[in-house]
């Protein structure tokens, strides 16, 4: 989680970390799996569209996954407020940061496939059962509560921000960084209590939606550049490649991975 593998709270190390998140993560925006199997494995009144100027720049398009040396554009937030974009970019630069093997879910664009999936079918749940009644449920049950995953997002975030501001006279994105991994660690470990959304099933999603963002197709807009295909030597969605069987057997078959937006 953090920028070494001691920051990790689940003892992982960042790659063996994203190799085991890539296999869930790349279904696509709907995979809203359980975070714990990693152990083992429209904007609001007043605030408008975002287009923060001093905010990390990341793709704005889906055509995201553009050539390497074009300078990407600013990103256009249509959902996040200004708050919750910097508290976003601070915890996904803390889950998934940059590190000697390649960019971080910031620097890929994960923020703005969050904005674009809590805008949507996603955040609205069209396809989860949000009626009643609600009681907690066991892991295996699922998502169990009333709010929708955006409703549980912008709530976690407020009290995130406000626990952080009690503890430490600072809004969450402001903390320094090892700072930023106690508070999110205490959240997974559940030793954080939050006021209106539980802490562990906010870090859920909230992780969730990291791993998406940076192991996404680049026409969600996340995945900037296909980078972390290229880092995992994932081909992308091509066809079937059983011609390689035989002649790649047992060593690497390196290829560009192919996205959606280069079958159009």
């Amino acid at each position: 989680m953090g920028r070494n593998d001691s920051h990790n709270p689940r003892g992982l190390p960042r790659r063996a970390l994203l190799k085991v998140a890539a296999a869930g993560a790349m279904a696509g925006p709907w995979a809203f799996g359980r975070a714990h199997d990693m152990k083992d494995r429209a904007a609001r009144p007043g605030e408008g569209t975002v287009e923060p100027g001093a905010m990390h720049s990341a793709a704005a398009t889906p055509s995201a996954g553009g050539s390497a040396g074009a300078t990407p554009a600013p990103p256009v937030y249509t959902f996040l407020n200004v708050q919750e974009v910097a508290f976003l970019e601070a915890a996904v630069d803390t889950l998934i940061p940059a590190d000697e093997s390649g960019p971080g879910a910031l620097e890929v664009g994960a923020v703005l496939f969050m904005d674009r999936q809590l805008g949507g079918e996603f955040g609205r749940g069209d396809r989860l059962y949000l009626q009643g009644p609600f009681a907690e449920g066991t892991p295996e049950q699922g998502y169990q509560l009333r709010m929708t995953p955006a409703e549980l997002v912008q709530a976690g975030i407020a009290d995130v921000n406000a626990y952080a501001q009690k503890a430490y006279q600072s809004r969450f994105e402001a903390l320094p960084a090892d700072t930023r991994v106690t508070v999110l660690a205490g959240l997974e470990q559940h030793n954080i209590e939050l006021p209106t959304v539980p802490a562990g099933q906010f870090f859920e999603v909230l992780l969730e939606l990291t791993q998406q963002g940076f192991f996404c197709d680049p026409i969600y807009g996340g995945n900037r550049g296909k980078a972390s295909w290229k880092m995992l030597g994932f081909p992308g969605i091509g066809g079937m490649y059983a011609d390689k069987i035989a002649e790649y057997r047992n060593r690497p078959y390196g290829t560009d991975p192919v996205g959606i937006e280069d079958l159009l």
